[in-house]
């Protein structure tokens, strides 16, 4: 058995760490040299911060009292010899609970009233409130500190019937879903409706994020959890339990909110908990495990998921076994499997993703940068043939030569004005296409489903409604990429033409495919379907929820028509940057030809020395451009699986 995956996640953060600092590194060394413009600084500053704040988020889904918090406590927090997470009978998470670590911000939690669902706003537009929330500190040192703020998360208050109705608690037309009313008639409800917490945990530190969520009511109730936060995760720990088997509610909230898309590249762990509970005197540990086995199987085939992502555990046994250090006890929990298959299905595939995403913006860059050195390598080339022309020539040849030059950069000069041009269009286009993919577009495009989902009563016909404005987004789309795609032409057309004039090896990028934002919008759309279902009905028929749902759908698209906006923009940069590079090369080429004829003209020692200068400078282009490939391919192996611990020691100077 591999590494656990809380020595893989350290390992994927030492990785990380050692990329970004190389990154920078090649950021530094092309700066000096002369060899940045604005679209490669912009590129590296990108693929930086994608590798330094890379994150993985973790949900733990269930119903109530299946050990989600001890399972969580067993795999992050053995090493506080306590439970941090409130796990035990009686004390469990009632609320949506986030653990993360923002090094901007003091160790805390923060808590967000329940009485918030009283009103429109999403959890999105809650984070930014920050005076409604509760915030509580943490002493990263004090584990008995941290767990009594912590417990908080497991409070509840009593509500009459009515309050419990619009807060979203109780039914009438789904009574065996309500909670038990007390003697008065009170019914308990969360006290609070969402928890982030922020403490230094070596592996949140790394970008780990763990989402625990609390059963079906909670998790149905916050549409930004089904629609936002549990698609996003990385990897979803759906668990069971063992002795139950997958419960109606358990297919209710697996079905309605966790079956993986064809196309989802996050993991999905069917867990079954507490199989300690299967362990019995009165049966051999063969009988058990082939209890297990049979059960496991029947998992498998219910939720339709390999029996590989089916994982038999004890939390709880495996939490004493780490305290306690009792390996046997631990290899009888089952949590090393678990913890093997996370590592295996969350951190393979970020580094992979990051290890792609980073090799394709490194060779760009390379291929930009390397296009700068042959054009001072052609200017270089260009200025020899005309020195070596010049020797044993007199001074009025010299002089014609100048007079050519400066004819040739008034030339230059003149172009300008037709550069300014085509860079107006360009730009106007461009606004175009950040219009169609800005706020006041979308909200524009998703005023008709606004409309219906805010009527009130059983919402008819919201279905086709969903699907026509679905279609309506993905139009959009296929609009800016023709767009971008009538840029592209546009550019080629005046690249060519600069080409043919002035030599210059002008290339316009090919223009960026959209089609990764319509496969998000798919994956939205699915999600949106999904919670669509008979079992929402009576959700959506209450006004405040159907405005959650669309502010919740609201937000997210917004954040995919902004990364695509992103996407154009950095395209459009690396188009234009690529221009001025070339034309403040060609300056600076004409100003030094200008310079060794007039040095040829002052002494006659100038012609040799110039041509000296050069051959030398051609040498430095040469071994710049041996150095670039050898930082580029450094980096490549850095990212290569093996070499993930190599990254603290790696260093170029």
């Amino acid at each position: 058995m591999g590494p656990s995956f809380n020595e893989q996640f350290d390992q994927h953060g030492v990785w990380r760490r050692g990329f970004a600092q190389q990154l920078r590194a090649l950021s530094t060394w092309l700066l000096d040299h002369e060899l940045m413009d604005a679209a490669i600084e912009e590129q590296l500053q990108q693929l930086e911060a994608q590798v330094r704040s890379d994150q993985v988020m973790v949900a733990f889904v269930a119903e109530f009292s299946r050990g989600k918090s001890e399972l969580i406590n067993a795999i992050f927090f053995a090493g506080y010899g306590r439970r941090i997470m409130p796990a035990s009978a009686g004390r469990t998470t009632m609320c949506p609970t986030e653990l993360a670590y923002d090094p901007a911000a003091p160790a805390s939690l923060r808590l967000l009233p329940i009485e918030t669902r009283l009103q429109p706003q999403g959890l999105t537009e809650w984070r930014q409130r920050p005076a409604h929330w509760t915030e509580l500190p943490l002493d990263p040192n004090d584990a008995n500190q941290m767990a009594q703020a912590i417990a908080k998360v497991a409070q509840v208050r009593k509500v009459t019937q009515s309050e419990a109705r619009a807060l979203g608690f109780w039914h009438d037309d789904l009574p065996e879903e309500n909670p038990l009313p007390d003697a008065q008639g009170l019914v308990e409800v969360p006290m609070w409706r969402h928890a982030l917490i922020n403490f230094p945990h070596p592996l949140l530190k790394q970008g780990l994020v763990i989402l625990d969520t609390p059963g079906l009511n909670a998790v149905g109730a916050e549409p930004e959890l089904t629609v936002g936060l549990i698609p996003q995760a990385h990897a979803v720990v759906f668990i069971l339990g063992a002795d139950t088997g997958v419960t109606r509610s358990d297919l209710a909230i697996w079905r309605e909110h966790l079956a993986p898309a064809a196309d989802s590249a996050a993991a999905r762990l069917a867990v079954l908990n507490k199989i300690d509970t299967l362990w019995d005197s009165l049966d051999s540990p063969a009988q058990v495990q082939a209890q297990l086995e049979r059960q496991c199987e029947t998992v498998a085939q219910v939720l339709d998921v390999p029996r590989t992502q089916v994982v038999p555990i004890s939390a709880q046994k495996g939490l004493m076994a780490k305290i306690a250090c009792d390996d046997l006890l631990l290899e009888s929990s089952g949590l090393p499997v678990l913890e093997d298959a996370l590592a295996r299905g969350i951190m393979g595939q970020r580094q992979a993703i990051l290890r792609a995403a980073v090799a394709a913006g490194v060779a760009k860059l390379q291929a930009q940068a390397v296009r700068l050195l042959h054009i001072r390598q052609r200017d270089l080339d260009d200025q020899m043939a005309e020195l070596r022309s010049l020797r044993g020539k007199n001074a009025s040849v010299i002089g014609v030569m100048r007079k050519r030059i400066e004819q040739e950069q008034h030339e230059f000069d003149q172009s300008a004005a037709k550069i300014q041009a085509v860079r107006s269009v360009h730009l106007k286009l461009l606004r175009d296409m950040f219009q169609q993919l800005g706020t006041k577009a979308l909200k524009a495009e998703l005023a008709e489903l606004t409309q219906a989902l805010q009527q009130k009563g059983v919402k008819l016909g919201v279905r086709k409604i969903y699907a026509h404005t679905f279609e309506r987004l993905r139009a959009t789309l296929d609009k800016v990429q023709a767009g971008a795609a009538e840029i592209q032409a546009m550019l080629e057309g005046t690249f060519r033409q600069l080409n043919a004039e002035f030599g210059f090896s002008l290339q316009v990028p090919p223009t960026p495919q959209l089609s990764a934002f319509a496969q998000e919008l798919a994956r939205i759309e699915q999600s949106h379907v999904q919670y669509l279902g008979v079992g929402n009905v009576l959700r959506l028929a209450q006004g405040a929820f159907a405005e959650r749902l669309v502010r919740a759908l609201g937000m997210r698209l917004r954040t995919v028509y902004e990364s695509a906006a992103n996407e154009l923009e950095l395209w459009s940069k690396s188009a234009t940057a690529q221009l001025d590079a070339q034309l403040r090369e060609r300056r600076r080429s004409f100003a030094r030809r200008l310079e060794a004829v007039e040095r040829i003209q002052q002494a006659a020692s100038g012609l040799v020395e110039r041509i000296a200068e050069i051959e030398a400078s051609e040498q430095e282009l040469i071994d710049l451009e041996r150095e670039l490939a050898q930082r580029v391919a450094l980096l490549t192996a850095l990212g290569t699986p093996g070499q993930a611990a190599e990254g603290a020691r790696f260093s170029l100077a």
